[in-house]
């Protein structure tokens, strides 16, 4: 799937890129696997902003994806349509099951209408199968990766997105995240074969401050933009420096930089932590 680059008969237009759509199910989704979403806007259970910048946005019907896919085990599943999802960056598949079952799943990279999957503890290594970690030979691409048994899969699962299983040791499956965090998943847990699709969503030029509003983000304002009773890098003449050696939060706690993994929760199942790129200057 390729990118798509608008005329430019604006110039916010002009720099803009959008999604190739066209090899996508034009259908409405499926009436069974679908429902509305209540609005939000960043509030928590007391109707107090938790999460800034959110708000507004083209209304969306939900998608009940299977993320498990435990329901219909060992059942061959066709690919009926590949569709777009607005709650999330990879697109979806519609599998019309042999016991009669439907379910949407997330869709690997390269799979096709028609295509045939199946879910189950061990079945054969193909584009779009599930099974337990330990029948998955080292070196494959996986993802939808369950962090705990039964659960369902929990990590790898945005758009273009792959893991990559690099070994075991003794009940664990060592996997290699796209972070490059080497991380220990119990051997039972399971995963997809492949790489989650449209992987050419990180490439998507937004081009306009109204194409955010359409996905629900409100305008941020910059802290040196503000009054100092505002925000810790406001005051001062004009667009001044924050005046401080390192930049904060909202609320006077240091940001950019610094780890928020808590010490006393630290975990034994990584093995290895991400590599962190600096940035240059």
């Amino acid at each position: 799937m390729t990118l798509r680059k608008t005329k430019p008969t604006t110039p916010a237009r002009r720099q803009m890129t959008i999604a190739d759509f066209s090899g996508l199910d034009k259908r409405r989704p499926e009436k069974s696997l679908s429902y509305g979403k209540q609005r939000i806007a960043g509030r928590d259970g007391k109707g107090r902003v938790s999460i800034r910048h959110r708000g507004g946005g083209h209304k969306r019907l939900l998608r009940d994806i299977d993320f498990r896919q435990i329901n219909n085990e060992g059942v061959p599943g066709n690919v009926v349509s590949l569709e777009y999802d607005p709650n999330r960056s990879a697109r979806i598949a519609l599998i019309y099951y042999a016991n009669g079952a439907k379910a949407y799943v997330l869709a690997p990279e390269g799979l096709k209408v028609g295509d045939q999957i199946v879910s189950g503890k061990r079945t054969k290594v193909k584009l779009g199968n599930r099974m337990e970690l330990q029948h998955i030979p080292v070196g494959y691409r996986i993802f939808n990766v369950e962090l705990a048994l039964g659960k369902g899969g929990q990590i790898v699962r945005s758009a273009g997105t792959a893991a990559t299983l690099v070994g075991f040791d003794g009940e664990y499956a060592l996997i290699e995240l796209p972070s490059s965090e080497l991380r220990k998943v119990r051997k039972e847990c399971s995963a997809t074969i492949g790489t989650v699709s449209n992987p050419e969503h990180n490439l998507v030029t937004i081009g306009k401050a109204g194409r955010m509003r359409w996905l629900g983000r409100r305008p941020q304002v910059l802290g040196k933009s503000m009054n100092a009773v505002d925000h810790p890098h406001g005051g001062g003449e004009g667009h001044s420096p924050i005046g401080l050696k390192a930049p904060k939060t909202p609320w006077g706690k240091k940001a950019l930089g610094v780890k928020t993994r808590s010490v006393r929760k630290s975990s034994d199942m990584i093995l290895r932590r991400r590599i962190h790129k600096k940035k240059r200057r």
